[in-house]
């Protein structure tokens, strides 16, 4: 049976080509992740998106932190790093590949998801198709490798950066994935091109607002310019809906720097992984 599938765009550059290659660098993180105890159930993750090479070690937390579990639908959400004039996109494609095979899309909940927005708030989900976004994918593969069920994915991509616009996205998405095993994953680097010193600082405060499981919180700390996320729609609208699904707290597991990877500290992009926990 032909399925339409969405070709990678980055597959071989962002991260490996081959798939044994591919399953080999992936475990090889989630394996060096050294976890605290997590007390609880994992609704959701924060994990970073640039290339593996660089936020591999970092990703690898966060994917460490669901290995194992048989979700029947993962929700994972990103900016969108073009421009379309859209609060939220999703694909028109009927799954992504990449080299370990296609994840297939949850169209019913995508196709619900766009009814429920569009009768409460008057916009829906935007298709657009063979889109370039490599933040959604580069996550694909931890996926693949971590988790024992056959998933389906709903993907997502936040332009949104309004507080209550977020809230409302998060609630509708808690909304349909009622009922399913469902896990959550926001995907987001932290500061981008500063010195290791001040993206420590702009990092950290972004963190703490992670921790404080604060959405608004998070949104107000980078239009003040204390911390900086560049998918912060994403990972508020990631917090709201892991709040409805009974997620109590949040736990970050890691952060570095590019520079950490590079021995380069005079420009560096910051990657955070969280834990977002429901507890027994």
């Amino acid at each position: 049976m032909n399925v339409d599938v969405r070709p990678s765009p980055i597959a071989g550059t962002w991260y490996e080509g081959e798939p044994k290659a591919l399953a080999r660098t992936v475990d090889a993180y989630m394996d060096r992740a050294q976890l605290p105890a997590l007390d609880g159930d994992v609704v959701g993750l924060v994990a970073p998106h640039a290339g593996h090479r660089y936020s591999g070690p970092v990703a690898g937390y966060a994917f460490a932190a669901v290995r194992g579990l048989k979700p029947d639908v993962v929700a994972v959400l990103s900016p969108f790093h073009n421009y379309i004039d859209s609060p939220l996109l999703t694909t028109t494609h009927r799954a992504y590949g990449t080299p370990l095979g296609p994840a297939p899309v949850d169209r019913k909940r995508v196709d619900d998801l766009d009814a429920a927005l569009r009768a409460e708030v008057g916009f829906g989900v935007t298709a657009i198709a063979r889109d370039p976004e490599h933040s959604l994918e580069i996550e694909l593969p931890f996926l693949q490798r971590a988790l024992a069920s056959e998933w389906k994915l709903l993907p997502l991509m936040v332009r949104s950066q309004e507080p209550d616009t977020c809230a409302l996205i998060g609630r509708a998405l808690a909304a349909v994935l009622h009922g399913a095993q469902a896990l959550l994953v926001a995907s987001t680097d932290l500061s981008h091109y500063e010195d290791q010193k001040t993206a420590l600082a702009l990092d950290g405060a972004m963190l703490e607002q992670v921790e404080a499981f604060d959405p608004d919180r998070a949104i107000d700390v980078e239009r003040s310019g204390r911390g900086y996320a560049c998918g912060l729609g994403a990972l508020a609208v990631v917090m709201w809906a892991a709040r409805e699904m009974g997620a109590d707290r949040a736990v970050v597991l890691r952060h570095a720097t590019s520079g950490d990877v590079t021995g380069d500290y005079k420009a560096v992009v910051g990657y955070g992984a969280a834990a977002l926990l429901k507890s027994h």
